[in-house]
């Protein structure tokens, strides 16, 4: 409400009388006065409860995560059309179900040992046993079965190396371990895979460590955090070249979460004024796509954990940047810390976070929001649209403007008629909604401008997770450098995958190839790793 209600000072005698005053229906004069200031009352308290349980809906989302937003989980509960009639007309049967039985065919097992197993007295060729007149051949496609079994993640093996000794001179001989079999303790893979499971899984190291003493081949985790903190020396070059790579990217999406860093606590440095720690998400796009060629985009996703925003992160990462290239897009909320100070970029807005704030009061506002969240549906599905037929930017750009620039005019314009024929209450949820959507609405609406552009920040809120993960199963990390470790893995691990590739092989070949990298770091990212290998 745009006033304070009327306050009424009433003594409980005054109260008493207006009461049987209303029960013999006979009010005074001043009566009304009164039950006008507790309509006020009531109206103002009402409105007050409402922002107050949209705000615990909030808070529930952020400690207990989000449930899916998608338009018909959103607007199920708030449908309020009747129940057509009963007819003797039965009703259509449901679609069927997608057939999903939760079983994986043998071709999907990549990394696993194959053995080819002969028939023990036939081949190919030989007379039938059966009729005694045909011949049998080999069919195209075999009997397969897949068998799985369990081992510990880390094994180890023990070589006894049987001395013999001169019973006259006292020489001893010692044999020579297995060809490929090195004197190191610690292979490569282990590494590979302890990093790959702490921060790429979210295992904490004690856990890990607790799994390999119960299945008899011990790992502390102070050890594997030594094992760790080596290899990430070994890969900081390529760390280093992925992040110059992803300042040259021509999307930049970029976001942050709430991290700690026990060291960072503990801390009693006056000149230090930032409390606050976070993990950034930068995930950069370099499109590969523009003549229709067919080529993959590259993904690089970099994460940066200490006091600095997302916009400072980002900031340090454009310092890289070819000043000769065109300026990137960037995708991010409209927090003003999501954005660098130093470098300029076609901002972008996330139409997924304005959509969110309809989200949040659509059971308040049912109507209107719905009317909302209806025509952004139509605007993703335009989208899907573009992605199933895999068009270029500017061809996507085409699509949009054509099939959603109405649609979004027609948003704009119900947003517009809302605030100026006073149809909703400014200060009320709704009118923030809608005002927060109509202040950034050109940054909201770039992907109907700019060739590229994308619609919303989702892509970076999903490499968040990884982030999100470690925090929920390890709490923290405990020193400066630990965060730095972390990132580096985070950054490999998740470029790996959404290149497509294996994580713990890639960190595998790289740690077994640490003289190379230092020499041309370029050579070894997740996308061409394999040329050198086939090449060496």
């Amino acid at each position: 409400m745009n006033k304070q209600p009327k306050q009424l000072l009433l003594t409980k005698s005054q109260i008493k009388e207006l009461k049987k005053r209303i029960a013999r229906k006979s009010l005074e004069d001043n009566d009304w006065d009164i039950l006008n200031g507790m309509a006020e009352t009531i109206e103002a308290l009402s409105l007050a409860l409402q922002e107050k349980n949209i705000s615990l809906g909030r808070l529930l989302k952020y400690m207990l995560g989000a449930p899916t937003e998608t338009c018909k989980k959103v607007l199920k509960d708030t449908d309020k059309s009747e129940e057509p009639p009963a007819s003797d007309t039965p009703p259509a049967p449901d679609k069927p179900k997608p057939k999903g039985h939760g079983r994986n065919g043998a071709g999907v097992y990549n990394n696993a040992d194959r053995v080819v197993i002969e028939h023990p007295t036939l081949k190919s060729g030989d007379p039938c046993p059966e009729c005694g007149k045909g011949k049998v051949y080999e069919t195209t496609l075999p009997s397969v079965v897949v068998r799985v079994v369990a081992d510990a993640p880390l094994k180890a093996t023990v070589y006894e190396l049987l001395r013999l000794r001169c019973n006259l001179c006292g020489e001893i001989f010692t044999p020579e371990l297995p060809p490929g079999t090195s004197d190191t303790k610690y292979d490569d893979s282990v590494a590979a895979m302890v990093a790959f499971l702490r921060y790429g899984c979210g295992m904490p190291l004690h856990r890990l460590g607790k799994i390999q003493h119960n299945l008899g081949v011990p790992l502390a985790p102070s050890t594997q955090w030594d094992i760790i903190d080596a290899a990430a020396q070994v890969l900081a070059p390529v760390h280093d070249e992925m992040t110059s790579q992803a300042a040259q990217g021509d999307i930049l999406h970029n976001d942050d979460t709430s991290m700690k860093i026990l060291s960072f606590l503990n801390a009693n440095d006056p000149e230090t004024t930032r409390k606050g720690i976070y993990t950034s998400g930068i995930l950069s796009i370099t499109n590969k796509n523009e003549q229709n060629n067919g080529q993959q985009d590259q993904h690089i996703a970099i994460f940066v954990t200490g006091h600095h925003h997302a916009g400072e992160n980002l900031n340090d990462i454009l310092s890289r940047r070819n000043s000769q290239i065109v300026a990137p897009i960037q995708m991010c909320d409209a927090l003003s810390r999501n954005t660098p100070k130093d470098f300029q970029t076609i901002l972008s807005n996330c139409l997924t976070h304005a959509r969110r704030n309809f989200v949040d009061v659509v059971e308040s506002f049912p109507e209107e929001c719905r009317f909302v969240i209806e025509l952004l549906a139509k605007v993703y599905s335009q989208e899907k649209i573009v992605k199933e037929l895999n068009l270029n930017p500017s061809e996507r750009l085409i699509h949009h403007q054509r099939e959603s620039a109405p649609v979004m005019q027609e948003l704009k314009n119900w947003c517009d008629d809302q605030i100026s024929n006073k149809k909703v209450e400014p200060n009320s949820s709704l009118g923030k909604a809608i005002k927060y959507m109509l202040k950034r609405w050109d940054k909201l609406t770039r992907f109907l401008t700019v060739e590229g552009a994308p619609l919303d920040n989702n892509l970076c809120e999903q490499i968040l997770k990884q982030a999100i993960i470690h925090r929920k199963n390890s709490l923290f990390y405990k020193t400066e450098n630990g965060a730095h470790v972390g990132d580096l893995f985070m950054s490999l691990i998740h470029t790996c995958q959404m290149a497509g590739e294996n994580p713990f092989d890639y960190l595998t070949q790289l740690l077994k190839h640490g003289e190379q990298i230092k020499k041309a770091p370029e050579n070894w990212m997740p996308w061409n790793y394999r040329k050198m290998l086939s090449s060496a």
